[in-house]
């Protein structure tokens, strides 16, 4: 994510594959390279790295962020159980409220984890999000994509929900805005969005590549937050709902409208 008000991208987001260009290291590398097939051993790692796909992060936490949020994530959650878990020891006794509890902390805490291990990133044109296993979706064939606004406690997050031919769905946050600030997603990541889902053959998704263009457009004009796309449509979506969706139709006419 960036911050919307300089649109820098964020060193987070850049990918974290080698360049194959760049794999052997410059002249020195490819003397080394060389030398290893004069030894008559190549590289086999080189190879491999040439033949990866370049890989875009779209949601992530380095380690020690993930670890810290977790046990923040932690404490709060023996807390809160340890409070539902008292009110219904003094109605039901030290059984039912030791239940009451531990059912609380799994539940909570697998949600943590969860949250946690999440890590979402662009593939080529394949979308692939892990947590407890991976789901992919290919953006060039995937038959429904809509834009989905959540909005909590004054946060609202404005996202990407692409669903494949199985019926299941990925969610690619775009930007989330508090106030008159944010973050937003780095600019390469939207300018490989923007290409994949160009090629979209099935759900029109000429008309969401279309928006992050505009998104782009106006970062490299240097507009305020305020004054960009994504949250532009945040601010006209109602207020009160914890979550809606904009359908390709509704998202097509907000393009329209922008200068």
């Amino acid at each position: 994510m960036t911050d919307p008000e300089h649109g820098d991208p964020d060193p987070s987001r850049t990918p974290d594959t080698p360049d194959p260009a760049n794999a052997a290291g410059g002249p020195e590398g490819a003397g080394g390279a060389e030398g290893a097939g004069e030894a008559g051993s190549p590289d086999p790692g080189a190879a491999r790295r040439a033949a990866e796909p370049d890989r875009i992060m779209l949601y992530g936490q380095d380690a020690a962020l993930r670890r810290k949020r977790v046990a923040a994530g932690l404490v709060g959650v023996v807390l809160f159980a340890a409070a539902f878990g008292g009110i219904a020891g003094l109605i039901g006794g030290t059984g039912p409220g030791l239940v009451v509890a531990g059912v609380i902390a799994l539940l909570l805490g697998f949600v943590i984890v969860s949250n946690a291990r999440r890590q979402v990133w662009l593939e080529g044109r394949t979308v692939v999000m892990r947590s407890w296993g991976r789901r992919r979706v290919d953006l060039e064939t995937a038959p429904r994509i809509d834009l989905l606004l959540s909005d909590v406690r004054g946060t609202r997050t404005v996202s990407l929900l692409v669903t494949n031919s199985a019926n299941k769905a990925v969610k690619i946050d775009l930007a989330v805005y508090a106030g008159t600030g944010g973050r937003e997603l780095g600019i390469l990541a939207l300018r490989r969005l923007a290409d994949a889902l160009a090629d979209n053959v099935e759900a029109n998704g000429l008309v969401f590549s279309e928006l992050l263009v505009a998104q782009l457009r106006s970062e490299a004009r240097g507009d305020g937050a305020a004054d960009r796309p994504l949250y532009r449509i945040a601010s006209a979506a109602p207020q009160g709902k914890l979550a809606q969706r904009f359908t390709m139709e509704a998202v097509s006419r907000f393009v329209a409208s922008l200068d």
